[in-house]
């Protein structure tokens, strides 16, 4: 049973410590979603393999009352931490529920532009875009991003340009090109709604982990939102799931301390 277990550990630990390891390995892709998973899965492939000693040392370590204290405040952090997992999972899932109702404003998210051309994840939200105007001729379009480090152009410029080449009318989308944080993203397209008379009803469209904070982010500007999730490519999002926890919990944290 023991070895059962011990192979389960190994197995597991070996399986997403690649997959944390592959944005990596792949596009050189390091932040601190992937590093998380990388550190926590070493030390669940370094438990398997060394499982006999360490549940040892941990049984010598429990006898002691300094011990107790010490091992007991490792799992009231671990089951915090696993608590706000859950928690912020199932309101990033909730988020990428909201279908779009009437003809809202669509808001294209920027992301990382290599040169001129898109990376895959503004490739992902840019098809989930582009599905969703040729589906509704009246809806009107923001695309939101400004130039980066790296970038030749900005990711609003990227993004018209794709979308006039998949044949959506250029009349129909709006560039926003000044921001650099999804904060900026929305704040800006709102003036644009406004100078343009454009509807205030938004459908955010950026990949499924990041619905949750923008939407929250847009309520807080006084914007109604929908959500239409872009896929997020399956090696690539533990990586940006995990950077999005990060996101959202350190804003939550922060808004705590402030109504303190």
């Amino acid at each position: 049973m023991k070895k059962m277990i011990q192979g389960i550990i190994l197995l597991s630990g070996f399986m997403f410590l690649f997959w944390f390891l592959l944005p990596f390995l792949s596009r050189r892709i390091l932040n601190i979603g992937n590093l998380t998973g990388i550190i926590v899965f070493s030390c669940v492939v370094f438990y398997g393999i060394f499982f006999s000693r360490i549940n040892d040392f941990v049984r010598k370590v429990w006898e002691k009352p300094s011990g107790k204290l010490l091992l007991g405040i490792f799992a009231v952090v671990g089951v915090i931490i696993l608590f706000l997992t859950i928690t912020f999972s199932l309101f990033m899932i909730l988020a990428a529920k909201q279908k779009p109702v009437g003809n809202p404003t669509v808001v294209v998210l920027g992301c990382r532009v290599y040169g001129e051309n898109a990376s895959l994840m503004l490739m992902e939200r840019l098809e989930s875009a582009e599905k969703y105007l040729n589906k509704n001729p009246d809806a009107l379009c923001i695309v939101s991003g400004g130039q980066g480090e790296g970038e030749l152009i900005s990711e609003a410029e990227c993004m018209f340009r794709y979308l006039k080449t998949a044949g959506i009318d250029p009349i129909r989308i709006y560039k926003e090109d000044q921001s650099t944080s999804t904060r900026e993203n929305l704040l800006f397209s709102k003036k644009i709604m406004l100078q343009e008379k454009l509807n205030e009803e938004v459908l955010i469209v950026t990949n499924e982990f990041h619905l949750y904070r923008s939407s929250k982010i847009a309520k807080s500007l006084g914007l109604s939102t929908f959500s239409l999730p872009a896929k997020t490519a399956w090696w690539l999002f533990p990586t940006y799931y995990v950077r999005e926890l990060y996101g959202i919990i350190s804003i939550s944290v922060f808004k705590i301390l402030i109504l303190q």
